[in-house]
């Protein structure tokens, strides 16, 4: 009681602080207000993570109680776009999972003849990767830690390494494309960045940092896959993964299939189709997940409420609709455009040490706070720059990539990893101490945020 006491007093005064803070730097009481708010419900998600949607709750009452905001603004500031593309995400997700895509997905790689400790790797740092950027981190990371536990537990070697693999190599693949991750949604839909923009120029980036990031793994977890290797010899590999994860492709798995891939093919090429009918940008992006989700109730009549109810995560949902709120109630009060002013004062209106800057502070502040929280806060700030006449592209680029893979860094910098930490706990009762996974992460989080730094600086084609 004491500990959650001070917890409270802390959030409450560095809250007040940061609003106070603002107001002394030439903010209006409006623009203060809105930043005491917002840092309020961050340090709520940090300190009281069970508890965030409180805060969310009770910050954009006082936003509207205050005449910080009105509710017009709190409507057009909801994302109502990205929350529905989610929601109509989550239900495909559900179906697919009934259907057992993932575990047959999992079944083909892993009957590769001769596999070996080096092999198993990039196979599961590969595969993680791909199944994060085409359908969510999430999903991925569950289905590729269970696969890892009982070939692990089979061979008698410990799971972590493996484990720490498939997430790290995950948070990297969910930056390739718009579906890996909801920041990647958040800013296609702020930014008018599209499906091909990503495949272009954040798939590369990915794969880069995906490479270089194996190659670290292979060296910094040797030992434990020199053992792994000389377990298989010894018990022999492939009959028994066979045996463990064969799943047969049946009829409905093969039609969910074959609706996940219609899907992705009007996904990716939204924008030729919105640009010969002349729709808004991004509107069949937002709508080809809704109709989608749609025809599965459909077709799945009798499973349309639990995909609805147990596949959504409304409780998430609800907590990034308030937060987005928040963040455009900062951009409405003039917030956000005084911090751009700053950030080009302290940069010098240098583009290559703004994008720097903001690489690195979403690199690092993704580290200790969910990704979706920081993105939702910078998301106005890079917008704000657009009426100085700035090039938003490798800002918006900085923004993606620091939120992915800074959540490498740390237990608790992605949701990925929450994931999976509680699976291993849960089913192994073994528990990954801040160390095991720090130095490893930060490894990893720092080379390649430097590696992203580098391109988005130096190659024109980000420009």
């Amino acid at each position: 009681m004491k500990s959650l006491s001070l917890k409270l007093l802390s959030l409450l005064l560095l809250s007040f602080s940061l609003g106070a803070c603002a107001n002394f730097s030439g903010m209006n009481a409006h623009q203060a207000l809105s930043i005491g708010i917002f840092s309020a419900s961050i340090l709520g998600t940090l300190f009281f993570w069970d508890f965030r949607l409180s805060f969310a709750f009770i910050g954009t009452s006082v936003l509207l109680m205050t005449k910080t905001v009105d509710l017009e603004h709190v409507i057009e500031f909801s994302s109502l776009e990205v929350i529905l593309f989610l929601v109509g995400m989550m239900v495909i997700i559900g179906l697919l999972k009934d259907s057992g895509v993932f575990a047959w997905i999992v079944s083909l790689i892993l009957r590769i003849p001769k596999l070996t400790g080096r092999k198993f790797v990039l196979l599961i740092g590969i595969l993680s990767a791909i199944l994060a950027c085409t359908v969510d981190e999430v999903t991925s990371i569950i289905f590729m830690v269970v696969a890892v536990l009982e070939i692990c537990d089979y061979f008698e070697v410990n799971p972590v390494p493996f484990v720490i693999i498939s997430v790290l190599a995950t948070n990297i693949g969910s930056a390739a494309t718009v579906l890996g991750n909801p920041i990647g949604i958040l800013i296609a839909s702020k930014s008018g960045l599209t499906f091909e923009d990503f495949i272009i120029k954040a798939l590369p980036l990915a794969l880069l940092c995906l490479i270089i990031t194996l190659f670290i793994l292979l060296f910094w977890y040797r030992k434990p896959i020199k053992f792994l290797e000389e377990q298989m010899q010894r018990l022999g590999a492939n009959e028994i993964l066979i045996r463990l994860i064969a799943v047969p492709p049946e009829r409905d798995l093969k039609i969910s299939l074959g609706i996940f891939g219609i899907m992705l093919v009007f996904i990716s090429l939204h924008h030729r189709m919105e640009l010969a009918w002349g729709l808004p940008a991004n509107t069949v992006l937002l709508v080809v997940p809704l109709v989608a989700s749609g025809l599965v109730m459909i077709w799945k009549y009798s499973k349309a409420r639990k995909y609805i109810e147990k596949d959504v995560e409304w409780w998430t949902l609800l907590f990034f609709l308030l937060l987005f709120v928040q963040a455009g109630t900062l951009k409405y009060t003039g917030a956000t455009i005084f911090i751009a002013k700053h950030m080009l004062a302290v940069t010098g209106n240098n583009l290559n040490l703004l994008t720097a800057a903001i690489l690195w502070i979403s690199t690092i502040g993704s580290s200790v706070l969910d990704n979706v929280v920081l993105v939702a806060a910078f998301v106005p700030i890079v917008q704000g720059f657009q009426s100085l006449n700035m090039n938003l592209q490798p800002l918006w680029w900085a923004l993606l990539f620091g939120g992915c893979l800074g959540g490498n860094i740390t237990l608790i910098g992605s949701t990925a990893n929450i994931v999976a930490i509680g699976i291993l706990e849960k089913e192994d009762r073994i528990k990954i101490t801040f160390l095991n996974w720090f130095w490893v992460g930060l490894t990893v989080g720092l080379i390649t945020a430097f590696i992203v730094m580098l391109a988005l600086i130096f190659l024109p084609f980000y420009r």
